[in-house]
């Protein structure tokens, strides 16, 4: 049987959650929660949240409000690894050892700290006024997240990709220096995922003020959804779905059915109030037993926080012997231990890579068999995570992946290097 897929998701732990996050982030991650064949990790973003927050109580407030909102919509803590993030010193101990192998110039095209250069210089101002240590590093505490717990898969938006791609290199640049260790991950981008208008039609988000948050009181939604901007047609004449903020928001919550109704009465004109009504009797319909439930684990803060310490209590029974592991390949170990020598051989028992970087600046690897001979040699690469990447589609696609960007050692014939390969992908 296929070892399950692992799969991880955080949420920065800022802000109160409004239905926006609950389309776009809670409802789908508790969906594929429950798929067979994968392994799931949702943690509270916490060291994420000091980055963005200077208020210690709001920092609490918000871990406290996002860890129910994920239980009320359905996360279920016994089938998931659902943590906070600061439970699990091991994260920022990788984040060192990852920093320590980051090249600054990667750091320096993260978006996030583009955007503040940017803005800083258009106002005139030194690039980096108000920039953060944290905020530049960012990309490297979001690799240890993942790397930390060999997730192969990360759903996350367009925008957050090249934090994945970040951590793939980050990965790469480790695994190159100490050997595989860590599991460079993919982006999962589920092009289905709505994203959610605002009561003004712009995205919905907490900085345009145009959000409703996902447990409102009941009086509080209708009034919220009352307040959503339309045009001015009056009842009777029939109106355009397209462009209408109303609508796309009904969408994200109703079935196709009841979708086409409202299509369909838009067409023959019905009152923005009536619409509005509809919106409202929806949402409320889907919200409120959870509204209930994240009321109750609001007022038991206490059984939150055991949550949270039993799902540590998990994830640290694989990141603490990972840790170990970790520390030992990069050389802090204890001093009077001695290298088992079958530790070596066990090593010298399968072919090898070989990376390294020759007089022209450009980066090469070669495979070696297990004695040591020659197998193959490849092509100059400009970086060492492409040549890392070149690596790492042969090692899992073989011979085939990387045919044209190989020279055969004297002697040696396709079908060896074939051979050689199939080890890693049986590994």
């Amino acid at each position: 049987m296929a070892a399950p897929v692992r799969f991880l998701t955080g949420i920065t732990t800022t802000g109160t959650p409004h239905l926006g996050n609950y389309v776009g982030a809670f409802r789908p991650a508790v969906e594929a929660s429950r798929r067979p064949g994968t392994e799931n990790f949702y943690f509270l973003a916490d060291y994420h949240a000091l980055i963005k927050c200077d208020d210690p109580a709001r920092v609490q407030r918000s871990t406290l409000e996002i860890a129910a909102c994920w239980l009320a919509v359905g996360l279920d803590p016994e089938r998931v690894l659902f943590y906070r993030q600061s439970d699990i010193p091991e994260v920022p101990e990788l984040t060192w050892l990852l920093t320590c192998v980051t090249g600054k110039g990667l750091l320096n095209r993260a978006h996030a700290y583009k955007a503040a250069v940017d803005r800083n210089t258009a106002a005139g101002l030194d690039a980096d006024v108000d920039v953060t240590a944290g905020l530049f590093m960012y990309p490297v505490l979001m690799a240890a997240d993942i790397l930390m717990f060999k997730a192969r898969r990360i759903p996350v938006g367009r925008d957050q990709v090249q934090h994945i791609e970040m951590a793939r290199d980050i990965a790469n640049s480790f695994n190159h220096l100490y050997g595989e260790l860590l599991v460079p991950p993919e982006a999962q981008i589920d092009e289905t995922v709505a994203l959610l208008p605002g009561l003004d039609g712009r995205k919905m988000s907490k900085s345009y003020d145009n959000h409703i948050p996902l447990f409102a009181p009941r009086e509080q939604l209708r009034k919220l959804i009352a307040g959503i901007v339309t045009d001015s047609r009056a009842p009777g004449e029939p109106k355009e779905v397209e462009g209408s903020a109303l609508f796309q928001i009904y969408e994200a919550f109703a079935s196709v059915q009841e979708t086409q109704r409202l299509r369909a009465a838009y067409a023959g004109g019905i009152s923005w109030s009536e619409a509005k009504q509809a919106l409202f009797d929806r949402i409320d319909g889907e919200i409120a037993p959870m509204r209930e439930r994240y009321e109750a684990l609001i007022a038991d803060p206490a059984r939150i926080e055991r949550i949270l310490k039993a799902g540590a209590e998990k994830a640290r029974a694989i990141a603490t012997p990972f840790m170990a592991e970790l520390r030992d390949a990069v050389g802090l170990r204890n001093l009077a231990a001695v290298a088992a020598p079958k530790a070596k051989a066990a090593k010298a028992a399968t072919p090898a890579f070989k990376q390294y970087r020759e007089a022209d600046g450009r980066h090469y690897f070669k495979l070696v068999d297990a004695g040591g001979r020659l197998l193959a040699q490849s092509a100059g690469y400009a970086s060492p995570q492409d040549a890392g990447r070149a690596v790492a589609r042969l090692k899992r696609e073989g011979f085939a992946a990387g045919e044209d960007q190989l020279q055969l050692a004297a002697g040696v014939t396709a079908d060896q290097v074939a051979a050689a390969l199939r080890q890693f992908a049986a590994d």
